[in-house]
């Protein structure tokens, strides 16, 4: 076993990457999904922060500023409501779209437009407590669990050097009014969430990165696993000459029936073989029943000679008609003139055309 993981130095075939996509077996961070989410909103609320802040001042000012909630019955107070939901919802409408169209482009980045409904079955062995602890310590790998020390230790660190500089201004706050309290609240969560979020994005892309190598490794094959896998998808060599010897032995089978019946056979004169047929009482043109290249305008050949069909020596004609014309198709109207001449000569040496002279 441990001889076959080491022999995995081939690229996986694109079957094999099928088919660890239909499993779900694919790269995708969770943690980048939210370190985008984080940084994006963050940015998004910094757009849109003064419009909600302002409509959550003109909500507040038309609420204090009620004579009295009694005096407000059932149809005014739904109305208040109203207004209120309408305003609020118009205020987070941009944060809340921005951020539902990042989560969604942040995951088609990662794994593309793909669904797997096998994985979203309820699975009861992912309950295990044992497994959820596994996980949580990188799942028994010491390079995930590595990261996951490296990861919280470096996040400290962030959210440390964030607030550092400003201890002076937290620990002095009480002495600032309400709005510059909040003011220098808003500044400094927002620098740590910020910073957070950079750092997050930086650890995920790295761990992203690191998954989607270590799949690619976990996906390599040995040459005898290539050689298996092609042969399950070309199908079995044994099988496939089976084949081609069932559709040769059918296609002679044709050439027997079909080649006696030919007016005149136009070669090559050895690589190409094309029979001809016309009857003007059942077709517009002249008719290609039978065509080979090779071995099969050998057989044709013989077929013709057995039969007493005339075989002429037409070079250009012959190629021209084996590419462009399939069997049982007419002749195309540029080969008329070439064709009817033949005809002409075939008949005059069988004695065809005097017996219609004379019919």
């Amino acid at each position: 076993m441990a001889e076959d993981i080491g022999d995995k130095t081939e690229a996986p075939t694109p079957r094999r990457r099928e088919e660890a996509r239909e499993q779900g077996n694919i790269a995708r961070s969770q943690d980048l999904t939210a370190a985008v989410l984080l940084v994006s909103m963050l940015l998004l609320l910094k757009a849109t922060g003064p419009r909600l802040i302002s409509t959550m001042q003109a909500l507040v000012a038309r609420m204090l500023g009620a004579a009295s909630l009694s005096d407000l019955d059932g149809v005014h107070a739904l109305e208040e409501m109203g207004w209120a939901l309408e305003k609020v919802g118009i205020a987070m409408a941009p944060l809340l779209a921005g951020v539902m169209v990042v989560a969604v482009l942040a995951n088609v980045a990662q794994v593309g437009f793909h669904m797997n409904l096998e994985r979203m079955q309820p699975n009861l062995a992912a309950l295990n407590p044992l497994k959820g602890i596994g996980k949580i310590f990188g799942g028994g790998r010491p390079v995930q669990m590595l990261l996951s020390i490296v990861k919280l230790v470096l996040l400290a660190l962030v959210a440390w050097s964030a607030v550092h500089n400003r201890i002076v201004e937290i620990v002095t706050a009480q002495q600032l009014g309400f709005g510059q309290i909040f003011q220098l609240g808003a500044a400094v969560v927002y620098a740590i969430a910020m910073r957070l979020g950079i750092a997050l994005l930086i650890l995920a892309i790295i761990e992203y990165a690191y998954q989607k190598w270590r799949i690619e490794q976990d996906l390599k094959m040995t040459k005898q696993e290539v050689k298996e896998e092609m042969r399950r998808m070309d199908g079995d060599p044994k099988i496939k000459q089976r084949r081609r010897q069932i559709a040769l032995q059918q296609l002679k089978q044709k050439l027997q029936k079909d080649v006696p019946t030919a007016d005149v056979v136009v070669t090559n004169p050895t690589e190409f073989a094309v029979a001809i047929k016309y009857d003007a009482t059942t077709m517009h043109a002249p008719r290609v029943i039978a065509k080979g290249q090779g071995p099969i305008a050998q057989r044709i050949r013989e077929l013709a000679v057995a039969h007493g069909v005339p075989i002429l020596e037409r070079k250009p004609l012959a190629r021209a008609l084996y590419k462009l014309v399939n069997v049982g198709q007419e002749v195309p109207e540029q080969f008329y003139s070439a064709i009817a001449e033949i005809l002409a000569y075939v008949y005059e040496l069988s004695g065809k055309l005097r017996q219609r002279q004379t019919a």
